[in-house]
């Protein structure tokens, strides 16, 4: 079956994004976000046919409901996608939950607003992995520098006591600060690589200089090391 792949391009990002329009799912592909987990051409190599020339994204070698879980997998959101049957799109979490990635980004499952990026197509942005080891290119998007970098932080930081909270979902605000950490407001659960709580907040700090000694949350450090970032 044939689909119509074209591109578009959000304001603030030069980088386009694919999109392969299929009968019955429309699926958006932003390289900019992609950490290469390789969930989508594991999970449906009909569908995502890795390095191939022109159009690799085919949406219709896959059920909509086996292509919708496939992209739910996507941790970085470089995958979304629009159901054209009248089926239900990927639904808001019940819980925003932030897991951290040993020697690796910070990845996101919430009801993201990211200051200064727009959501994906028609889709609100809902998976996220940003940088926290200060090195990548792509702020506040991870794009794989801690591996070269050598970057070593803990998924297993020491859990904080904290309260449950009284709402777990909601929207969840990211802004990156000038030279400084990632501020975040909303409801939160932060979760080691495991899945155990690490805190739960309504409002904090993340560090994404790569030098706070108290990972993953912000101790001040940009400072002294310099750090630069918009």
């Amino acid at each position: 079956m044939s689909t119509d792949q074209t591109t578009s391009a959000p304001p603030e990002d030069p980088t386009p994004v694919e999109v392969a329009r299929g009968t019955d799912v429309t699926v958006r592909f932003e390289a900019r976000r992609c950490i290469h987990s390789r969930f989508c051409v594991l999970g449906q190599p009909g569908v995502f046919r890795a390095n191939t020339p022109g159009e690799w994204i085919f949406p219709d070698a896959a059920s909509a409901e086996d292509l919708a879980l496939v992209a739910q997998e996507c941790p970085s959101g470089a995958i979304t996608y629009s159901r054209n049957d009248g089926g239900p799109n990927e639904p808001l979490p019940q819980v925003n939950v932030l897991r951290l990635r040993e020697n690796g980004p910070l990845a996101f499952v919430a009801d993201l607003r990211i200051e200064g990026q727009a959501d994906p197509g028609d889709q609100r942005r809902i998976r996220a992995t940003l940088c926290r080891c200060g090195a990548s290119q792509r702020k506040p998007f991870c794009d794989g520098s801690h591996t070269e970098a050598k970057f070593v932080a803990s998924g297993e930081a020491p859990s904080k006591d904290s309260q449950p909270l009284a709402a777990r979902d909601g929207v969840l605000t990211v802004s990156p600060q000038k030279d400084g950490p990632l501020l975040v407001e909303g409801n939160l659960e932060i979760c080691c690589g495991t899945g155990r709580t690490i805190d739960r907040v309504r409002k904090t700090w993340l560090c994404r200089c790569g030098n706070s000694r108290d990972k993953p949350f912000c101790d001040g450090t940009h400072r002294k090391v310099g750090f630069k970032a918009d």
